[in-house]
């Protein structure tokens, strides 16, 4: 059988933070730049990269916005999504590699390891921020996902739930299942050959078969 590999965005995939974080971006977008749409433009860019495009030459904002988002990622709540925990342990029951693939940095899974230090034990590997140039919408995170496993295209399996994260997805040329916990089901089916709300009742071998209908 040819080897195959799950790779998870963290925000919206794995916890259900999404709405959280737009909240916080739309009141620093508010604060700073008179936008309060702000948290839908940056999503899926790391913090060095929101800070390059949109506070190039401003120290202070760049300062509170650490602060801000120190504060609020070591307070937040960290849910799962429903469903997630169950069907990551039944990957590991099959032995079949399974990744989080995010733009957040290191720092904030330090946040993630000291509310659920159990994360570190159900991926095989977590790639950050830092472990690539060009974040979402480039596809550089997931394709690095694929080299580390040795998988194809064909035989990798994305979730994501963000248009950039989605875009990134898609253009790797993996099999993209879209969660609509971030964007209505029908904002996300361009962009995935499978759309859910959760992971509730949802198999391995389910998302297998939707994708390779030899399974």
């Amino acid at each position: 059988m040819e080897k195959r590999a799950f790779l998870f965005d963290l925000d919206g995939v794995i916890f259900d933070t999404e709405g959280q974080y737009t909240v916080l971006w739309n009141r620093i977008g508010a604060d700073w730049l008179g936008d309060a749409d702000f948290g839908k433009k940056i999503k899926g860019q790391t913090l060095v990269q929101i800070f390059g495009r949109h506070f190039p030459d401003n120290e202070a904002a760049r300062k509170d916005i650490q602060e801000r988002l120190n504060r609020f990622e070591g307070e937040m709540s960290y849910e799962y999504v429903p469903g997630v925990e169950d069907f990551l342990r039944a990957l590991a029951g099959n032995d079949i590699p399974r990744a989080i693939v995010t733009s957040s940095n290191r720092a904030k899974m330090e946040h993630v390891y000291r509310v659920h230090p159990e994360i570190r034990d159900m991926f095989t590997h977590i790639f950050t921020g830092e472990d690539f140039t060009r974040s979402k919408p480039a596809p550089d995170c997931y394709l690095l996902g694929m080299k580390t496993y040795g998988t194809a295209p064909e035989a990798t399996f994305i979730f994501e739930d963000s248009f950039s994260g989605l875009q990134a997805a898609k253009d790797s040329g993996g099999n993209v299942i879209a969660l609509a916990t971030t964007n209505s089901r029908e904002a996300v089916v361009p962009y995935a050959g499978l759309v859910i709300d959760d992971f509730k009742g949802l198999t391995p071998e389910a998302v297998m078969k939707n994708f390779c209908k030899d399974e």
